[in-house]
């Protein structure tokens, strides 16, 4: 049965975190919160997890699963970004959107899109991440947290807990979130594309 973590979302207990993180790197998948709705993070290097993570929200190779990294030098690690993307994402992270770029070979080609070599990228918003990455000190493979078959995330740590428990490791408990997934922008063409339209004000992005 999964842990449950409650934590202060403006000032998470370093303690709890680095038990959270603990479990990730044992291959446990943890329900965290972010500047959207609730997600399910895993090791990125532990292929077991990225096949659990798949099989917990019903999803395919083809879907594309998102890396969380705490800033943009860690996106530039894992994502090629030209200085016409590379101006965008200064503008727009961190926040409650998702990347579509193209992965460098620090990617793992499993979790990257098979045909495109593609990989979701965000900077989270989210005290409680933040300091949950930092802790981890790497990035963290992720999906929303949407029931398969249902359309709207989750939001509630207890909800996650009873209803996932015997697929996680641990929910982190930071308060409610949001119930409208992160707004994803493919950034690999000439101009930025809405791909799904989810939390955040495309206009301060220049695309509404």
């Amino acid at each position: 049965m999964a842990q449950l973590f409650t934590v202060h979302p403006q000032n998470p207990q370093p303690r709890l975190l680095k038990q959270a993180c603990q479990l990730i790197e044992k291959g446990g998948l943890v329900a965290v919160p972010t500047d959207s709705s609730y997600a399910v993070v895993a090791h990125l290097d532990d292929k077991a997890a990225a096949d659990a993570l798949r099989r917990l929200r019903g999803l395919d190779e083809r879907h594309h699963l998102t890396l969380l990294c705490r800033d943009l030098a860690e996106i530039g690690h894992f994502a090629r970004v030209d200085n016409r993307q590379y101006r965008f994402l200064k503008m727009a992270t961190p926040g409650p959107w998702t990347f579509i770029l193209e992965a460098t070979r620090e990617v793992p080609r499993r979790v990257s899109h098979p045909s495109r070599k593609t990989i979701g990228i965000r900077v989270p918003n989210n005290p409680v991440l933040l300091e949950l990455l930092g802790h981890a000190g790497a990035p963290l493979l992720s999906t929303t947290l949407i029931p398969e078959g249902e359309e709207d995330p989750l939001n509630d740590a207890q909800d996650i807990a009873d209803r996932f428990g015997h697929a996680l490791a641990a929910v982190i408990d930071g308060g409610a979130c949001p119930l409208q997934p992160t707004t994803v922008i493919d950034l690999t063409g000439d101009e930025p594309v809405v791909l799904r339209r989810g939390q955040g004000d495309l206009s301060s992005l220049g695309l509404d």
